[in-house]
């Protein structure tokens, strides 16, 4: 049993998802058409309508399915969802004065939702249409001077509805509204790390069975890792776990995966295959390149694996539900990109997929990872891109570029740690650049690498702020590289957000 969003194209969808997972309840985001036999799928406890750009009068506006609102549970409308639920109902939705954006207090407010909220409520309001004339058995139990209808009810029915977003941080008592809401539905709170952890256990071995073999790749990062911690747990050494190096790893990254998971009782095996990259992708200066002859070569040396510790019938992946969701993991989702490992495997694969955590958001992995026992230099890494420092060299890739950036990226990280900063940094990298430049050491001229240090805010990665990290760190770090990494003779800080550059240079 589940609670369904449905989407129509809020920028809060996910929030709204998280919210009710930190809760204790289990909630599904489902495209905001999705059909009403692909809803009752999930066997829906309550439906929530999300927030979306469209007005519910233009050509073309998201609704669900027919039925979907005919069905017995309770449903909340946010902001758009809220207007469209009044609309469909007989209520009437017309262009406000003005547009109201920012936060608003409430006046008078009561009914369901808000039982047992008492005092000031502040909302986060981003509407530029409002519900004008309720539907019949509707009633307002909200207001704000600029907008009069601001949440709705129709208590028999089980119809709520907010003009507000009760899911972001700036309605600080928008939580208790949520978990009101999951008490009307009947909610189980039974989402927890643990209860996640039994859940998928059980379900690997049901899928798995008494006698099959799974082949899990290693990437270094939390997601894969805890893959393999649990994987463990359920099948044992029928789980074979397959670490390539393909020697563009940061300092001490392989020794730091065998020492984390072999202890755990994970069957690993490490393979050096940096000779090969290395051959492929020498003289290659290009990013897209790179990638496509490290792709090509992981898969080769993966399966070269496979053959020797085989025969596998299952493929373990770390996708995660993010990961689903923006490769069109639903009916009538855009695809904002592919995923190699949502829909980019060869149909010729030859395996049957394990994807334990294809419903699970990036921090509720890293709780799972807590629980079982993951060390903390894996479960909270930085993330990590797969082409690993070949993308972070600018220009073609060789061992001595290679050495020189990770003696910079591990003074880099290392810095971060000493001065408390690293768990505080969303990302951290350093980037060798193909540039070099004039400098003075020992009274001596010089004409040696610039490098570029970069550090980042977010929460998912879709967009990032650059991190004003301490003058005081910067310098300390930028004195040690130069003063360490003698190939380096100049350091800068890149200070661009996430639009409009990337996180990644390449």
């Amino acid at each position: 049993m589940s609670l369904v969003i449905l989407d129509f194209g809020s920028q809060y969808t996910r929030l709204i998802t998280r919210r009710f997972r930190e809760l204790g309840a289990y909630s599904v985001i489902l495209p905001g058409n999705a059909s009403l036999e692909r809803i009752q799928r999930e066997n829906p406890v309550g439906i929530v309508l999300s927030g979306g750009p469209s007005s519910v009068y233009d050509a073309g506006a998201p609704r669900p399915a027919d039925g979907v609102l005919d069905l017995d549970v309770p449903v909340l409308g946010i902001c758009y969802g809220m207007q469209y639920l009044a609309q469909h109902a007989g209520g009437r939705v017309e262009r406000a004065g003005k547009r109201e954006y920012g936060k608003a207090e409430l006046g008078e407010y009561g009914g369901a939702l808000f039982e047992g909220i008492s005092g000031e409520f502040v909302a986060w309001m981003s509407h530029s249409d409002s519900v004008t004339d309720l539907p019949p058995g509707y009633e307002v139990v909200a207001t704000t001077t600029d907008t009069p209808v601001t949440a709705i009810e129709h208590r028999e029915r089980r119809r709520y509805g907010v003009q507000f977003h009760p899911e972001v941080v700036h309605t600080p008592k928008g939580g208790q509204l949520l978990a009101n809401f999951l008490d009307l539905c009947g909610a189980a709170r039974d989402w927890t790390p643990q209860h996640i952890v039994d859940e998928l256990t059980q379900g690997v071995r049901d899928q798995v069975g008494e006698e099959g073999r799974v082949l899990l790749g290693i990437s270094g990062g939390v997601d894969s890792s805890t893959l393999a911690l649990l994987l463990a747990r359920a099948i044992g050494d029928r789980l074979t776990a397959v670490f390539i190096d393909h020697g563009l790893l940061r300092l001490g990254e392989r020794e730091q995966v065998e020492h984390a998971l072999r202890p755990l009782g994970v069957n690993l095996v490490t393979v050096d295959a940096s000779d090969v990259f290395l051959e492929h992708l020498a003289g290659v200066s290009d990013p897209e390149t790179k990638r496509k002859i490290i792709g090509r070569e992981f898969i080769r040396a993966f399966e070269r694996e496979a053959r020797t510790h085989g025969p596998f019938e299952f493929l373990a992946q770390g996708t995660l539900y993010p990961d689903v969701i923006e490769s069109a993991g639903g009916e009538g989702a855009a695809n904002i990109k592919s995923h190699h490992n949502v829909g980019g495997l060869p149909e010729d694969l030859g395996f049957k997929l394990v994807e334990p955590f294809r419903t699970l958001f990036k921090d509720e992995v890293r709780e799972i990872a807590q629980l079982l026992g993951l060390p903390d230099e894996i479960r909270t890494r930085h993330p990590f891109p797969g082409p690993g420092l070949a993308i972070r060299i600018l220009g073609d890739v060789t061992r001595e570029k290679l050495d020189v950036l990770r003696r910079v990226d591990d003074i880099f990280i290392s810095g971060l740690r000493e001065f408390g900063l690293y768990d505080q940094t969303w990302q951290a990298l350093a980037v060798l650049t193909p540039i070099q430049s004039v400098g003075v050491m020992g009274d001596e001229r010089t004409y040696r690498h610039l490098v570029a240090l970069r550090a980042v805010s977010s929460i998912d990665g879709m967009t990032a702020e650059w991190t004003r990290l301490p003058y005081e760190f910067l310098d300390t770090v930028s004195l040690r590289i130069v003063n360490h990494v003698h190939e380096v003779s100049r350091v800068v800080y890149d200070i661009t957000g996430k639009p409009p550059a990337t996180i990644e240079w390449e």
